[in-house]
Protein backbone atom coordinates (compact mmCIF):
# COMPACT_ATOMS: atom_id res chain seq x y z
CA UNK A 1 0.00 0.00 0.00
CA UNK A 2 2.57 2.45 0.77
CA UNK A 3 5.15 1.83 -2.57
CA UNK A 4 3.09 3.46 -5.16
CA UNK A 5 2.33 6.59 -3.43
CA UNK A 6 5.46 6.80 -2.10
CA UNK A 7 7.64 6.35 -5.26
CA UNK A 8 5.49 9.34 -6.64
CA UNK A 9 6.21 11.57 -3.90
CA UNK A 10 9.80 10.67 -4.47
CA UNK A 11 9.99 11.78 -8.17
CA UNK A 12 7.77 15.00 -7.19
CA UNK A 13 10.80 15.36 -4.73
CA UNK A 14 13.14 15.72 -7.11
CA UNK A 15 10.96 18.80 -9.19
CA UNK A 16 10.53 20.36 -5.77
CA UNK A 17 14.10 20.32 -4.13
CA UNK A 18 15.47 20.94 -7.59
CA UNK A 19 14.22 24.60 -7.46
CA UNK A 20 15.54 24.98 -3.60
CA UNK A 21 17.66 27.38 -3.15
CA UNK A 22 20.50 25.61 -1.43
CA UNK A 23 23.63 25.89 -3.35
CA UNK A 24 24.24 22.45 -3.24
CA UNK A 25 25.64 22.10 -6.79
CA UNK A 26 28.16 24.93 -5.46
CA UNK A 27 28.79 23.49 -2.34
CA UNK A 28 29.39 20.00 -4.39
CA UNK A 29 31.62 21.43 -6.77
CA UNK A 30 33.76 22.18 -3.61
CA UNK A 31 34.00 18.51 -2.28
CA UNK A 32 36.51 16.08 -2.80
CA UNK A 33 36.16 12.97 -4.43
CA UNK A 34 34.19 10.65 -3.24
CA UNK A 35 35.94 7.95 -4.25
CA UNK A 36 38.80 9.02 -1.56
CA UNK A 37 36.25 9.70 1.22
CA UNK A 38 35.46 6.78 4.18
CA UNK A 39 31.99 5.84 4.79
CA UNK A 40 30.47 8.15 6.89
CA UNK A 41 27.70 8.29 9.28
CA UNK A 42 24.30 9.96 8.78
CA UNK A 43 23.59 11.76 12.82
CA UNK A 44 19.93 12.34 12.94
CA UNK A 45 19.36 15.51 15.71
CA UNK A 46 15.81 15.67 16.17
CA UNK A 47 12.12 15.12 17.77
CA UNK A 48 9.74 12.17 18.39
CA UNK A 49 8.73 12.22 14.94
CA UNK A 50 12.37 10.80 14.22
CA UNK A 51 13.40 9.16 17.15
CA UNK A 52 14.19 5.38 18.34
CA UNK A 53 10.87 3.73 19.86
CA UNK A 54 10.92 0.83 21.67
CA UNK A 55 8.59 -1.94 22.70
CA UNK A 56 6.10 -0.17 24.87
CA UNK A 57 5.37 2.89 22.71
CA UNK A 58 4.87 0.25 19.30
CA UNK A 59 3.23 0.39 17.11
CA UNK A 60 4.29 4.50 16.91
CA UNK A 61 7.84 4.17 14.93
CA UNK A 62 10.11 7.22 13.68
CA UNK A 63 10.77 7.62 10.23
CA UNK A 64 14.70 7.15 11.68
CA UNK A 65 13.97 3.75 12.29
CA UNK A 66 12.99 3.01 8.63
CA UNK A 67 15.96 5.29 6.82
CA UNK A 68 18.95 2.12 6.73
CA UNK A 69 16.48 0.69 4.38
CA UNK A 70 16.80 3.11 1.84
CA UNK A 71 20.62 3.79 2.43
CA UNK A 72 23.65 1.50 1.16
CA UNK A 73 25.26 -0.41 4.09
CA UNK A 74 28.68 1.63 4.20
CA UNK A 75 26.00 4.56 5.01
CA UNK A 76 25.76 4.00 8.96
CA UNK A 77 22.48 6.01 10.95
CA UNK A 78 23.39 7.16 14.55
CA UNK A 79 19.81 8.41 15.45
CA UNK A 80 20.05 11.06 18.29
CA UNK A 81 16.48 12.20 18.06
CA UNK A 82 14.87 12.17 20.87
CA UNK A 83 10.90 12.62 22.25
CA UNK A 84 9.75 15.89 22.80
CA UNK A 85 12.81 17.42 22.33
CA UNK A 86 13.13 21.41 20.42
CA UNK A 87 16.36 23.18 19.40
CA UNK A 88 16.01 24.87 22.54
CA UNK A 89 15.51 21.61 24.80
CA UNK A 90 17.79 19.45 22.85
CA UNK A 91 20.72 22.07 23.03
CA UNK A 92 20.31 22.84 26.89
CA UNK A 93 20.64 19.45 27.58
CA UNK A 94 23.96 19.07 25.77
CA UNK A 95 22.59 16.73 23.05
CA UNK A 96 24.74 18.25 20.49
CA UNK A 97 27.16 18.83 22.40
CA UNK A 98 27.30 14.92 22.79
CA UNK A 99 26.91 14.35 18.97
CA UNK A 100 29.94 16.74 18.44
CA UNK A 101 31.76 14.70 20.61
CA UNK A 102 31.79 11.54 18.09
CA UNK A 103 31.05 13.13 14.92
CA UNK A 104 33.72 13.15 11.96
CA UNK A 105 34.49 14.40 8.90
CA UNK A 106 32.51 13.85 6.04
CA UNK A 107 29.88 12.56 8.24
CA UNK A 108 26.55 14.06 8.20
CA UNK A 109 24.52 15.69 10.64
CA UNK A 110 20.82 16.07 9.42
CA UNK A 111 18.51 18.59 11.69
CA UNK A 112 14.72 17.92 12.01
CA UNK A 113 13.16 20.08 14.66
CA UNK A 114 9.88 22.12 14.60
CA UNK A 115 6.91 20.28 16.60
CA UNK A 116 8.12 21.17 19.95
CA UNK A 117 9.56 24.74 19.24
CA UNK A 118 6.28 25.41 18.85
CA UNK A 119 4.70 24.99 21.86
CA UNK A 120 4.18 28.67 23.41
CA UNK A 121 3.43 27.43 26.95
CA UNK A 122 6.59 25.57 27.35
CA UNK A 123 9.49 27.90 28.09
CA UNK A 124 11.96 25.20 28.17
CA UNK A 125 10.99 24.19 24.80
CA UNK A 126 9.61 27.36 22.99
CA UNK A 127 11.37 29.71 20.23
CA UNK A 128 10.58 32.30 18.56
CA UNK A 129 10.90 31.04 14.70
CA UNK A 130 12.29 34.03 13.07
CA UNK A 131 14.72 34.45 16.33
CA UNK A 132 15.38 31.59 18.55
CA UNK A 133 14.83 29.53 16.70
CA UNK A 134 16.90 30.35 13.58
CA UNK A 135 19.76 30.40 16.40
CA UNK A 136 19.53 27.56 16.98
CA UNK A 137 19.81 25.95 14.04
CA UNK A 138 23.21 28.48 13.03
CA UNK A 139 24.51 26.27 16.18
CA UNK A 140 23.72 22.84 14.68
CA UNK A 141 25.38 24.47 11.18
CA UNK A 142 28.14 25.29 12.99
CA UNK A 143 29.16 22.98 15.31
CA UNK A 144 28.99 20.43 12.28
CA UNK A 145 31.27 22.83 10.05
CA UNK A 146 33.62 23.41 13.17
CA UNK A 147 34.00 19.29 13.05
CA UNK A 148 33.88 18.95 9.05
CA UNK A 149 30.47 17.60 9.18
CA UNK A 150 28.60 18.53 6.55
CA UNK A 151 24.71 19.86 7.86
CA UNK A 152 21.49 19.26 6.39
CA UNK A 153 18.49 20.96 7.37
CA UNK A 154 15.20 19.03 7.09
CA UNK A 155 11.74 21.02 7.70
CA UNK A 156 9.31 18.81 10.22
CA UNK A 157 7.23 15.76 8.32
CA UNK A 158 3.43 17.03 8.51
CA UNK A 159 0.93 16.32 10.52
CA UNK A 160 -2.35 14.79 9.70
CA UNK A 161 -4.74 16.92 9.48
CA UNK A 162 -7.72 18.05 6.47
CA UNK A 163 -10.38 20.26 5.95
CA UNK A 164 -14.14 19.46 5.32
CA UNK A 165 -13.08 19.50 2.03
CA UNK A 166 -10.46 16.85 2.26
CA UNK A 167 -7.25 19.34 1.81
CA UNK A 168 -4.73 18.34 3.32
CA UNK A 169 -3.12 21.32 6.06
CA UNK A 170 -0.21 23.01 7.14
CA UNK A 171 0.24 23.07 10.93
CA UNK A 172 3.83 23.83 11.64
CA UNK A 173 3.60 27.69 11.62
CA UNK A 174 6.50 30.05 10.17
CA UNK A 175 8.97 27.59 11.19
CA UNK A 176 9.75 25.31 8.21
CA UNK A 177 9.74 29.13 6.43
CA UNK A 178 12.65 30.14 9.15
CA UNK A 179 14.19 27.34 8.47
CA UNK A 180 14.39 27.56 4.49
CA UNK A 181 15.39 31.07 5.35
CA UNK A 182 18.12 29.35 7.78
CA UNK A 183 18.96 26.81 4.60
CA UNK A 184 19.46 29.72 2.18
CA UNK A 185 21.54 32.01 3.92
CA UNK A 186 23.91 29.23 5.38
CA UNK A 187 24.45 27.51 2.41
CA UNK A 188 23.14 24.63 3.35
CA UNK A 189 21.27 21.60 1.59
CA UNK A 190 17.42 21.64 2.49
CA UNK A 191 14.92 18.59 2.85
CA UNK A 192 11.43 20.05 2.53
CA UNK A 193 9.97 17.34 4.50
CA UNK A 194 6.81 19.70 5.32
CA UNK A 195 5.71 20.09 1.29
CA UNK A 196 6.53 16.18 0.64
CA UNK A 197 4.85 14.78 3.46
CA UNK A 198 1.89 17.05 2.97
CA UNK A 199 1.77 16.22 -0.55
CA UNK A 200 1.85 12.56 -0.40
CA UNK A 201 -1.19 12.77 2.64
CA UNK A 202 -2.73 14.67 0.09
CA UNK A 203 -2.74 12.05 -2.63
CA UNK A 204 -3.62 9.32 -0.02
CA UNK A 205 -6.82 11.41 1.34
CA UNK A 206 -8.52 11.70 4.96
CA UNK A 207 -9.22 7.86 4.76
CA UNK A 208 -6.22 6.54 3.78
CA UNK A 209 -3.83 8.32 5.63
CA UNK A 210 -5.11 6.96 8.40
CA UNK A 211 -3.40 3.85 7.96
CA UNK A 212 0.62 5.40 8.41
CA UNK A 213 -0.38 7.06 11.16
CA UNK A 214 -0.18 5.97 14.85
CA UNK A 215 -4.18 4.94 15.09
CA UNK A 216 -5.00 2.46 17.13
CA UNK A 217 -8.19 1.22 19.37
CA UNK A 218 -7.09 3.66 22.19
CA UNK A 219 -5.31 6.23 20.35
CA UNK A 220 -6.02 8.61 17.46
CA UNK A 221 -2.69 10.21 16.91
CA UNK A 222 -2.26 12.24 14.34
CA UNK A 223 1.64 13.11 14.96
CA UNK A 224 3.53 10.17 14.87
CA UNK A 225 3.14 7.08 11.98
CA UNK A 226 3.44 3.79 12.67
CA UNK A 227 5.49 1.43 10.49
CA UNK A 228 4.33 2.16 7.39
CA UNK A 229 3.92 5.35 7.64
CA UNK A 230 7.87 5.86 8.95
CA UNK A 231 8.54 3.45 5.85
CA UNK A 232 6.83 6.26 3.40
CA UNK A 233 8.36 9.36 5.49
CA UNK A 234 11.70 7.97 5.50
CA UNK A 235 11.62 6.77 1.76
CA UNK A 236 10.69 10.53 1.35
CA UNK A 237 14.13 11.40 3.30
CA UNK A 238 16.39 9.52 1.10
CA UNK A 239 15.09 10.44 -2.20
CA UNK A 240 15.37 14.05 -0.84
CA UNK A 241 19.15 13.61 0.35
CA UNK A 242 19.45 12.44 -3.28
CA UNK A 243 17.66 14.85 -5.12
CA UNK A 244 20.10 17.42 -3.24
CA UNK A 245 22.64 15.44 -4.13
CA UNK A 246 24.08 15.15 -0.39
CA UNK A 247 23.70 11.41 -1.45
CA UNK A 248 24.74 9.98 -4.91
CA UNK A 249 22.79 7.20 -6.25
CA UNK A 250 25.20 4.85 -5.11
CA UNK A 251 24.41 5.62 -1.51
CA UNK A 252 20.89 4.64 -1.70
CA UNK A 253 18.84 1.65 -2.52
CA UNK A 254 15.13 0.40 -2.66
CA UNK A 255 13.62 3.81 -3.70
CA UNK A 256 11.47 1.91 -5.99
CA UNK A 257 10.88 -1.32 -3.76
CA UNK A 258 8.20 -2.35 -1.54
CA UNK A 259 9.41 -2.60 2.15
CA UNK A 260 7.99 -4.86 4.36
CA UNK A 261 6.56 -3.55 7.72
CA UNK A 262 7.42 -6.00 9.26
CA UNK A 263 11.08 -5.09 8.52
CA UNK A 264 10.47 -2.34 11.55
CA UNK A 265 11.26 -4.11 15.02
CA UNK A 266 11.44 -2.32 18.81
CA UNK A 267 13.80 -3.34 21.39
CA UNK A 268 12.38 -3.87 24.64
CA UNK A 269 14.20 -0.60 26.21
CA UNK A 270 16.57 1.38 25.60
CA UNK A 271 19.67 -0.62 27.13
CA UNK A 272 18.50 -3.28 24.84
Amino acid sequence: MTSAPSRRAVVAAGTALALAPTATAAAASRRPSRAHRPPRTLHIAGDSTAAPKYADAAPETGWGMALPFFLRKGVTVANHAVDGRSTKSFLDEGRLAAILEVIRPDDLLLVQFGHNDQKAADPSRYTEPWAGYQDNLRRFVTGARERGARPVLATSVERRRFDDAGTALRTLGDYPAAMREVAREERVPLLDVQELSLALWQELGPEASKTYFNWTPTEQDNTHVNPPGAIAVARLVAGALLHTRVLAPGDTRRLDDEIPAEWITWPDSEES
